[in-house]
């Protein structure tokens, strides 16, 4: 508890209002749905689906989709674009990133139906597709962040006799960090919002509320879908930036 109020004392007004208010929010609408559900006039299909043994379910696989693909988008997007601030590998930057922008351009579900196509459906192909839609923010940010670190810091850290990895990983990860996590923050909303067309190649997922309610044209069940899906986009928000105050090295708080 210490450390997290040492690491908001130095954060905006705006900052510390999100940090308290985005969990307060998310309850409150929370709270609210479920006091709706508890008296609400439901027919057959409706009560059977919005339930909390099925809601709980589909968030958990939702969740999991969004995990694994945040994982292998960070797992890849931060060396590459590491890499490519190399001074023998910055030549190939720009390609590399008309080929990310042209993935996240690329309509998701277009994506997601491709693949599945190809590959075949479930959840393998919904995390694939979805790395590749929500690579670009992270990949775009770490060559920003790593392109932004003050050279005359990188110089007097090799001046103190430290190697080219030291350097790397003690001085120019930690400074470009700030920037990496705006990336993630944004990758991980996206991968929520795009995750609920899953459902679509039978992955799963709150998109399967959306769904169901469109075609059986079931309000109530399309409304409670989109209700959680906003709310996890929130909540993944928020830990993002939870991780971000725990990630940032003190001297750049």
């Amino acid at each position: 508890m210490r450390q997290l109020l040492s690491r908001t004392a130095g954060l905006s007004r705006e900052d510390k209002g999100l940090l308290c208010g985005l969990p307060i929010f998310v309850l409150t609408v929370l709270a609210g749905w479920v006091v709706w559900r508890l008296t609400a006039d439901l027919d057959s299909i409706e009560a059977r689906l919005i339930t909390a043994g099925n809601i709980t379910q589909m968030t958990w696989d939702h969740v999991q989709i969004v995990v694994v693909s945040s994982v292998l988008v960070v797992g890849l997007a931060v060396p590459l674009g590491t890499l490519l601030t190399r001074p023998a590998l910055r030549f190939f930057s720009p390609p590399v990133m008309a080929v990310a922008n042209a993935g996240q351009a690329a309509p998701v579900i277009g994506v997601l139906v491709l693949l599945a196509l190809i590959i075949g459906f479930g959840f393998g192909t919904a995390v694939l597709a979805l790395s590749l839609y929500a690579f670009l923010p992270v990949l775009a940010n770490t060559i920003t962040g790593m392109r932004g670190v003050d050279q005359a810091v990188v110089e007097a850290a090799r001046g103190m006799g430290m190697s080219s990895w030291q350097v790397l990983l003690r001085v120019e990860l930690p400074m470009a960090l700030p920037v990496i996590m705006t990336g993630v923050r944004t990758s991980l909303v996206l991968l929520v919002g795009a995750g609920a067309f899953a459902t679509f190649i039978d992955a799963g997922g709150l998109g399967t509320l959306i769904q169901t309610g469109i075609i059986m044209f079931r309000y109530p069940i399309l409304v409670s879908g989109a209700i959680f899906v906003a709310l996890l986009a929130l909540m993944v928000e928020w830990v993002g930036r939870i991780l971000e105050l725990f990630l940032k090295p003190k001297g750049l708080a």
